[in-house]
């Protein structure tokens, strides 16, 4: 009985130690937590659901990219040995099939036509793609017309070699040839009692030998510091049926460097030109020199430098331009905003006037060569594309021009025509503007087309003979099947103005304008619209049958005074392609 108790106050006496031992514990580890010891009672009204605060969550997500700190070398032995299988098998042999093309590919075609008002046309086109890396071939071309009134013929004949070689870093190309174009001064002018002055047309033919040719360094992709280069030079000998000869030589070339997102270089060429006649001769030489320093980005195109153009031969003059352009990708392959300003010197030739105009007139003091230069050119604009079936180009120019080349009616001989320039102590303005579009709207028809508008601003000259404030080209293909193809084009121009200060020249129904007190009359010239389209069936894969119509709406408009064009004039014939 005094066991049982003494084992009961046993008992009492150990938890009352054991509860002092463990407040005093949970007093020391408050203590060493910083805060204050309480006893508190606690109530269980759920169950312990383990939830994290949002102050320990982790904000940030794991990077799941598995990184291999080493790269071992790997290394294989691949033991070449044959394996001996006595089954009576035996190596099998590739069996060779024949070679088959989906397309036959020709490199050469003749055309041969005919049609109405005289007209035969002729045409052998051949090239060779024996070498990979080497291309030649050549072609001949004929045609001639004869037009309702009396001696309006036009003939015109082509020859011309070509080559075109890769030679490693450098492609070399070139073309040797001769071009012929024949016609008549068959102008209907008369006087003012309605006789004739150009009773007997008189012939004018027109002769070019010339050569080219261009030596080009290859891009090279891999290269980030490339050094590129071009050498090309041009030749020609050029003359008319009244002894009027024109012979050039030119050599251009150009270098450039890049050095990362720069890129430096110079244009440089020189171009020595001889012009002589019965009674005239001209020495007429221009070199330039043109360095610049181009930025380039993946979205933008900054080339900034000057022109130094200098004139020698009879005459000298030396002039420097500023050369600045700017190309940024507004919205990269879709819209581009570009603009510039630069100056330059305009070679006049008698090869280019004439190509423009065939009916010139001798060279003599009244009627000779003169540069033009362009003081100022300041462009900008917009173009871009949206993929292959969507391209548009849209301009705006500002130009100061000194010494603009006219035609006007050559006095006694008013079926030619004589050079004026505008000159004045003032350059002469030209605002104007551009516009380009070319749209697939689907895989059978294709339309494009050419817009311009330009307004004159001369010191001298009333107006700017025979050149028009307005023209459109426009064009149009549609692939009706494999075999048919049909297109069409039309030009529009719009009214013009010649100028004729011969006072014995009748203009009968020509609206007339007197100006000046020297008996000068500007003659208005209407606007005119010039359709034509053509047609061609496949018959087979080398065989063709073609078809077209110029001036389909029959209008005999005139380009230049007193010269009406050909009225409707049908062609077709056949080719063949081997």
């Amino acid at each position: 009985m005094i066991f049982q108790k003494s084992m009961r106050y046993g008992y009492l006496l150990t938890g009352i130690l054991s509860g002092t031992l463990m407040v005093g514990y949970a007093q020391e580890e408050a203590q060493k937590d910083g805060r204050p010891a309480t006893i508190d009672s606690i109530d269980v009204v759920r169950d312990y659901r383990p939830i994290l605060a949002d102050a320990v969550k982790i904000r940030q997500s794991p990077d799941m990219t598995n990184k291999r700190q080493y790269q071992p070398e790997l290394t294989y032995n691949i033991l070449d040995k044959k394996l001996d299988i006595n089954t009576g098998t035996k190596r099998l042999t590739i069996q060779e099939m024949p070679f088959s093309r989906t397309q036959t590919l020709t490199n050469n075609y003749a055309k041969i036509g005919a049609g109405n008002l005289g007209t035969l046309l002729g045409e052998v086109y051949l090239s060779s793609d024996y070498w990979v890396d080497t291309r030649l071939g050549g072609y001949v071309k004929h045609l001639n017309q004869q037009g309702t009134i009396e001696e309006q013929k036009f003939s015109s004949q082509q020859i011309g070699v070509f080559g075109r070689t890769v030679l490693g870093p450098v492609t070399l190309d070139g073309e040797v040839g001769f071009n012929r174009y024949g016609t008549r001064f068959y102008g209907t002018v008369a006087d003012l009692d309605g006789a004739s002055l150009n009773a007997s047309p008189a012939k004018q033919a027109f002769n070019d030998i010339y050569f080219t040719g261009e030596l080009t360094s290859n891009y090279d992709e891999g290269a980030s510091d490339a050094f590129s280069y071009s050498l090309k030079a041009d030749a020609y000998s050029y003359s008319n049926a009244y002894d009027t000869k024109e012979s050039s030589f030119a050599l251009a070339g150009y270098i450039n460097k890049q050095i990362n997102v720069f890129n430096v270089g110079a244009n440089i060429s020189g171009d020595f030109t001889s012009v002589k006649d019965a009674a005239y001769s001209l020495g007429n030489h221009i070199g330039r020199i043109n360095p610049y320093i181009r930025f380039q980005g993946p979205n933008y195109n900054i080339t900034l430098g000057a022109n130094f153009v200098a004139e020698f031969g009879d005459s000298s003059r030396t002039n420097i331009f500023p050369s600045a352009e700017v190309d940024f990708a507004l919205i990269p392959q879709f819209a581009h905003i570009f603009g510039g300003i630069n100056g330059d010197v305009n070679r006049t030739s008698v090869k280019e006037l004439t190509k423009e105009n065939p009916w010139l007139a001798a060279l003599g003091t009244d009627n000779y060569i003169r540069n033009s230069v362009d003081r100022m050119y300041v462009f900008g604009g917009i173009k871009g594309n949206a993929g292959a079936t969507f391209g548009y180009k849209v301009k705006a120019f500002y130009r100061r021009i000194e010494s603009m080349p006219f035609y006007a009616i050559a006095p006694g001989t008013p079926y030619a025509f004589n050079l004026i320039y505008e000159d004045g102590d003032n350059a002469s303005t030209i605002v104007g503007l551009e516009g380009e579009l070319n749209v697939r709207i689907s895989e059978v028809v294709t339309v494009g087309g050419r817009l311009n508008f330009n307004e004159f601003d001369l010191q001298q000259q009333e107006e700017a003979w025979y050149m028009p404030k307005m023209r459109l080209a426009a064009n149009a293909r549609f692939n009706i099947s494999d075999k048919l193809y049909v297109d069409g084009e039309l030009l529009f121009q719009g009214q013009t103005y010649g100028l004729v200060n011969d006072a014995g020249v009748g203009l009968g129904d020509y609206a007339i304008t007197e100006i000046g007190d020297a008996g000068a009359r500007k003659v208005t010239i209407p606007s005119f619209a010039d359709l034509s389209a053509g047609a061609e069936y496949r018959a087979t894969d080398r065989i063709g049958i073609y078809v077209r119509l110029n001036n389909m709406l029959g209008n005999d408009y005139e380009r230049y005074l007193f010269y009406p064009r050909l009225g409707l004039n049908v062609i077709g014939g056949i080719n063949f392609s081997f």
